[in-house]
């Protein structure tokens, strides 16, 4: 028996349309023990949540019954299970999974040899006429008796009106009223079809395997005082890896030695190589520019930034979307209305208005096949999981079509400032000299702050590196609370200090006094330098917007969505801030304010998207209807928020709701088509304009189509 209480997944080939996954969802949900049951078809998993033992192999028998193969995968997995569909060849007529030549799987093989016979039942229909009839019978039966197994197999495990059993009905009616050649040809049609969804649905699975595919399988690791090849998946954290120019990075980690660029766009999207040293994060599956580094392994494999990522988009993808999951209420009706519809089509004209009865039942077997809910049922579910799988791929995280779908009603996006807006780290953006040059006030105050690690201080030191002043010895220096810093550089008294500490030991002039109010007023810091008692200069430190923030915002509201800023930082700084950007402001807000507010424009009818750090935001972020969180890929920006931006670009909250409505119309052309097609066909059939053959093209053709409309967007690319 397997444990109570628990979470199973498994990998399961040759799934190829929603139907497959309500076979399989309805086969293991009745199941003694199974509490609740997601099938993924883009992903290929299958994920059971056990309330009470359940039987062991109960559920790989009963999937396998269903004709799929299927193999455990995760940290329970027995050795190899997770490669159990590449083995397991029982009843996989249905099964192989597409994901090597199409043309050497068993369903290629069993459609081959089904068109292989309705050609020799061709050609002995015209050298014996008078056995043409039975041969195309076997024709039939060749690609027929595996649709008739799988059929029964979903009516004993829950699914008694499968698209199997409606083929069979339908089949095995035209010969009963001699229609047997058409019949025979209609399954070879069914099993092209189906063969069709089947390359369809693997290349759309492809998408999510090519991001896993992106981390290296060997990585260099130090040892012995030399280098090893190790399997990528044994990397240890705290092992230390060499990564070469132009080899992808092997797993997440800090670069310990080394300076180099490296090509982010495989995880993030974003298209710009970032130049990084040491300290710097890196992340598996970038790429390295020029120079070899020395990296430090923070996470084991299946826990860095790629199998996070793979692992969030699976488990979304099994999450159905209000609409996803209202078609599936509307296809259980659908599919016994189809049923009534054509068994009426069939018996009432014959019955009260003297029809031909032949005539009539065939077109009552038209309209079964015509009615088949593949292409409806897969219409939403291909678009969602290409909608997740094309935004992943650019760093847009969402868990689950229920959040992609309400992404698009969004009209409020409230917005942190610190490390949202801005880029979360204060620079110095003014030094002004006093009697000194700019270069030598910098040098100063940087000798002082040297050994600091106070924000304000990095940013001193960071702007004196980038201007390559030089960095005098200080003697004596020390922090005096509240005030600065004081110290001694070359014999001289030096005191980097606050505005009203500063005054107190030195008088201000009208003029200098109107200069750091200025500053104050564009929501900088001041700190003012004395030297041997007397001012020698200002500097200005400010957290300042990210490059995107304000083109992002501009985007936000030429949409027609309504931005508004929450910061506990002080209203002088945030108005700075809001005024350039050009966004509502609030401040001083403490996080319980934020959700206030969140909850306020909730109740005056508004759509809210909260985007904060996924930390400090918490509380705002579980009340907005949407939560975002903006940048780092860190396991609590993934797990706190509904949304993820993998990259810090404030211009992808507007890339997100786009995604989402580009999504949702995909979705309504995917319906239209899917509908549309049956109707035209339902018409022209009862008019007596279409048959058989083409009953069963509006099926498989639409379904075909849908699944090729929903691919288009994994290659959406956002702005």
């Amino acid at each position: 028996m397997s444990e109570a209480a628990e979470k199973l997944k498994f990998r399961v080939g040759g799934m190829d349309c929603a139907a497959c996954v309500t076979k399989i969802e309805n086969a293991v949900g009745r199941l003694p023990g199974v509490s609740t049951v997601g099938v993924s078809l883009s992903a290929g998993t299958l994920t059971v949540e056990t309330a009470a033992p359940v039987a062991k192999g109960a559920i790989e028998r009963e999937v396998k019954a269903l004709g799929y193969s299927i193999g455990r995968t995760g940290a329970g997995a027995p050795a190899g299970a997770a490669r159990d569909h590449d083995h397991d060849h029982d009843h996989e007529e249905h099964a192989a999974p597409i994901d090597g030549p199409w043309w050497r799987t068993r369903k290629a093989l069993l459609t081959f040899a089904c068109g292989g016979a309705l050609v020799a039942a061709y050609l002995v229909g015209l050298a014996v006429p008078a056995i043409g009839h039975w041969a195309f019978l076997v024709a039939m039966l060749v690609g027929l008796v595996p649709v008739a197994q799988r059929a029964l197999a979903a009516a004993l495990r829950g699914t008694p009106l499968s698209i199997e059993t409606l083929m069979t009905v339908a089949a095995v009616g035209a010969v009963f009223i001699g229609a047997t050649e058409e019949a025979a040809t209609v399954v070879l049609l069914f099993l092209v079809g189906e063969l069709l969804e089947g390359v369809a649905a693997g290349r759309a699975r492809a998408s999510i395997k090519g991001l896993a595919n992106l981390v290296p399988k060997l990585a260099l690791v130090e040892k012995d005082g030399g280098t090893v090849e190790v399997p990528a998946e044994q990397l240890a954290v705290g092992a230390i890896i060499l990564v070469r120019p132009g080899d992808r990075v092997a797993a997440d980690g800090v670069i310990l030695e080394g300076h180099s660029s490296l090509d982010e766009a495989p995880v993030t999207g974003e298209s710009v190589p970032k130049a990084k040293g040491i300290g710097d994060d890196v992340f598996a599956g970038t790429i390295n520019g020029e120079a070899v580094l020395r990296v430090r392994v923070t996470a084991a494999a299946a826990d860095n930034t790629i199998g996070r990522v793979v692992r969030l988009v699976e488990e979304a993808q099994e999450s159905k979307a209000p609409t996803e999951r209202f078609i599936d209420r509307f296809s259980r009706y659908y599919t016994p209305g189809v049923l009534v519809v054509g068994a009426l089509v069939a018996i009432v004209p014959p019955l009260l208005f003297a029809g031909q009865w032949s005539e009539w039942i065939y077109k009552g077997l038209a309209i079964l096949l015509i009615g088949c809910p593949c292409a409806l049922v897969i219409s939403t579910p291909a678009a969602i999981a290409a909608g997740l799988s094309a935004g992943a791929r650019r760093g847009l995280l969402m868990k689950g079509g229920s959040v992609l779908e309400a992404l698009r009603g969004i009209d409020t996006v409230v917005l942190d400032k610190t490390g949202t807006l801005t880029e979360g780290k204060p620079v110095v953006t003014d030094v002004v000299g006093i009697g000194r040059s700019e270069a030598q006030v910098l040098s100063l105050a940087a000798a002082l702050e040297t050994g600091s690690s106070h924000p304000l201080a990095l940013a001193i030191l960071a702007r004196a590196k980038a201007d390559r002043v030089p960095l005098p010895p200080a003697a004596g220096a020390k922090a005096v609370a509240g005030k600065g810093v004081t110290g001694r550089v070359g014999g001289v008294e030096l005191f980097l200090a606050s505005p009203s500490a500063a005054a107190a030991m030195a008088p201000f002039d009208a003029g200098l006094r109107t200069r750091i109010d200025g500053l104050n007023d564009e929501g900088k810091t001041v700190s003012v330098l004395l030297a041997g008692g007397e001012i020698a200069g200002l500097l200005a430190i400010r957290d300042e917007p990210r490059a995107d923030a304000a083109e992002a915002l501009q985007r936000l509201k030429a949409d027609g969505i309504r931005t508004v800023m929450l910061t506990g930082d002080n209203a002088r700084t945030a108005r700075a801030i809001g005024a350039w950007l050009g966004i509502e402001v609030m401040a001083n807000m403490l996080p319980e304010d934020k959700q206030r507010i969140v909850r306020t424009l909730q109740a005056d009818g508004r759509k809210v998207a909260k985007v904060g750090d996924g930390i400090n935001d918490a509380p705002a972020l579980a009340a907005a209807d949407i939560g975002i969180a903006l940048g780092g890929g860190t396991d609590v920006a993934l797990e706190t928020a509904d949304a993820a931006i993998l990259h810090g670009r404030v211009g992808d909250v507007a890339n997100m709701i786009a995604l989402s409505k580009a999504t949702m119309g995909n979705i309504w052309q995917n319906i239209t088509v899917a509908l549309g097609l049956k109707a035209v066909f339902l018409v022209t059939t009862i008019i007596g304009i279409t048959g058989l053959w083409p009953a069963i093209l509006a099926d498989t053709g639409a379904t075909v189509l849908v699944t090729l409309n929903a691919m288009r967007l994994l290659g959406w690319k956002g702005r």
